[in-house]
């Protein structure tokens, strides 16, 4: 049986592994960007719309999804591993894995869909970066083990 600190930390683990993951990605797809065509500027301006568009999708949206998948792993009886979001959440990750891949497919060797996509992964990264506060905020991360969940 899993105790709730460990769906707590799997929760967060997977929820910065995919903004570390979408940061990466959106960095090389700005590289395959600058590569296409160096004289130009576009790919460098990409972060000054993902960032602040993802602040915020992260105060608003992924804040209270975050919020409301803390307050279900709290609630449950008796945990397991997997438990740490619902199924359907899980699948939707997977359709989103999946979309991500095919954008960036389809975008290589052309320049404003590379600036594009990489925009949106640098948008969703910061959101997802900027609601794991929610994690910290909480204390599930950084409570210590003999502490009882709230």
């Amino acid at each position: 049986m899993a105790q709730h600190r460990t769906l707590n930390l799997l929760a967060a683990i997977i929820w910065y592994g995919g903004s570390i993951i979408l940061l990466l990605k959106s960095a090389d797809l700005v590289c395959a960007a600058q590569q296409i065509r160096p004289a130009e500027y576009c790919h460098l301006l990409i972060p000054s719309f993902g960032f602040p568009i993802g602040v915020l999708k992260g105060y608003t949206f992924f804040s209270r999804a975050c919020n409301k998948n803390l307050n279900r792993i709290a609630v449950l009886t008796n945990p397991k591993p997997w438990q740490c979001y619902r199924p359907r959440f899980l699948f939707f990750l997977t359709l989103m894995i999946a979309f991500g891949a095919t954008l960036s497919r389809v975008s290589q060797n052309n320049y404003w869909l590379l600036c594009a996509v990489a925009a949106l992964d640098i948008s969703l990264s910061t959101a997802l970066l900027t609601s794991g506060r929610m994690f910290w905020k909480r204390k599930v991360i950084s409570q210590e083990p003999s502490q009882k969940s709230n």
